[in-house]
């Protein structure tokens, strides 16, 4: 069986780290099974799906390292859905209800009040032909309900069958039908909400596994029911846990917390968001992984804790400083060149400073720093002045080369009786304008002797 997996969201807003998890779990799967990754979007809500939502997701997908086989749309499949409309109509799991809002929840505080759960009570299949008539004539459009399967041959009985599964993720799986409505599949309107069209984008598309976040279990046991109404086998099933903020509250499109955008903006890179959008919560240590080749030998779905995970920000940067600290020069080149940092002394400059960025971007400040003095020049006190002042006449005449900072440092404590900190401070706030930062005598050769003498106080 070749693995076919597909990632699903609703072009109703910009993806977060959330919805980033589900689609590297899906990715990786692919990847680790040598399958096919399938975009999908679920735009049948037509007000609210926008192409630039489409747009946005795809590059953030893009910028992840996820590009997928293929790139469907559901609001260009309608005629299929209404072909499997039909076929539920057909098989009489598919009927007409003719209630208001307000009637149907009339009818559940009813229901509540007698001790009974608040499902919908079936009642539009006990409607006369006259019944329906008066409706019709009332102006009333039905919407259509599927009949969720049960034990017995009266569809009246409350008694329904449970659906069982061996979850990809969290193991054997049950849904209880009897606690739950049968649900709409379109509304009055005729449009699809989106359990049906899932289920038959699933089947028409081979998809083989359905990886996806914990807040579906309920509605899979539904779709289960669907697949076996439409003549169809459930692809394998999975469901990972959900990502929350700190504080413990979910995240949403809507709002665009912890948004790929928002994160991309901020100077994160992508292995900082995929390490940590798929380790969090599971049994593998959160470490940075260089490429999502390395990242899926780290990834195994049944390794997912159940229970929602906390996604903190400053993770991120542990692990951006960390991939920050170890990329190779071939790798930043292109983006230091954005930057304006190009030339000879890109390379050595980049080796030097990289180990002190939390961010690519931080390099410009060194870059500037390096080649047009400190930002912003520190003061300094009379004596630590006359210190610098004796320090500058025993600079080193060139060439220069990897010993010179060792040669300079070493002439100073001979000439001024200065070592430690009282010696290298002075030297560091003068030659950068900062109490710390990368190796001098890495920036020093860099700097060259008459960019050092021009940093004299």
């Amino acid at each position: 069986m070749t693995v076919t997996v597909r990632f699903a969201p609703s072009p109703t807003g910009r993806i977060h780290i959330g919805n980033a998890r589900t689609a590297l779990f899906n990715w990786l799967f692919a990847m680790n099974n040598k399958g096919r990754f399938i975009q999908r979007f679920d735009d049948t809500d037509i007000a609210r799906s926008k192409q630039e939502y489409a747009d946005s997701i795809l590059y953030d997908l893009h910028w992840l390292g996820i590009f997928p086989d293929v790139t469907e749309y559901q609001s260009r499949r309608f005629e299929i859905y209404d072909a499997a409309v039909e076929r539920l109509k057909a098989a009489r799991v598919l009927y007409a209800c003719y209630e208001t809002p307000e009637e149907l929840d009339l009818r559940r505080k009813v229901r509540r009040t007698r001790g009974l759960p608040p499902v919908y009570g079936r009642e539009a299949l006990t409607l006369t032909p006259e019944q329906v008539a008066e409706y019709q004539s009332d102006g009333r459009k039905p919407h259509w309900r599927f009949l969720l399967p049960n034990f017995t041959s009266d569809p009246l009985q409350p008694e329904r069958t449970e659906v069982h599964w061996n979850d990809l993720v969290r193991g054997e799986e049950t849904v209880d039908l009897a606690s739950l409505s049968d649900p709409v599949l379109v509304r009055e309107d005729g449009t699809y909400l989106y359990t049906l069209p899932s289920v038959v984008d699933d089947i028409d598309m081979g998809v083989s596994h359905v990886i996806r976040g914990d807040d579906h279990v309920t509605n899979t046991g539904v779709q289960i029911a669907i697949f076996k109404a439409l003549g169809a086998e459930p692809p394998v099933l999975g469901h990972h846990n959900l990502l929350t903020t700190v504080s413990g509250e979910g995240l949403s499109k809507r709002t665009g917390a912890l948004s790929i955008e928002s994160l991309r903006e901020d100077g994160i890179e992508p292995m900082a968001v995929a390490s940590l959008a798929v380790l969090v919560g599971t049994s593998e240590n959160v470490t940075a992984a260089h490429d999502l080749t390395e990242l899926a030998g780290h990834f195994d779905p049944a390794a997912t804790s159940k229970s929602a995970s906390k996604f903190d920000p400053d993770e991120l940067f542990v692990l951006n400083r960390t991939l920050m600290h170890h990329m190779p020069f071939d790798e930043a080149r292109d983006r230091l060149m954005v930057l304006g940092i190009s030339g000879d002394r890109a390379e050595p400059f980049w080796m030097a400073v990289r180990g002190n960025l939390d961010r690519l971007s931080d390099a410009l400040g060194w870059w500037r720093i390096l080649s047009d003095g400190p930002q912003e020049p520190a003061e300094f006190s009379g004596e630590d002045r006359d210190f610098l002042n004796q320090a500058f006449d025993v600079l080193p005449e060139e060439p220069w080369n990897g010993t010179v900072w060792k040669d300079w440092t070493g002439a100073i404590k001979e000439a001024t009786g200065r070592k430690g900190k009282p010696l290298f401070m002075p030297l560091r706030l003068a030659l950068t304008g900062r109490t710390s930062g990368p190796e001098l005598s890495d920036l020093l050769p860099l700097m060259g002797r008459e960019g050092t003498l021009a940093r004299r106080p």
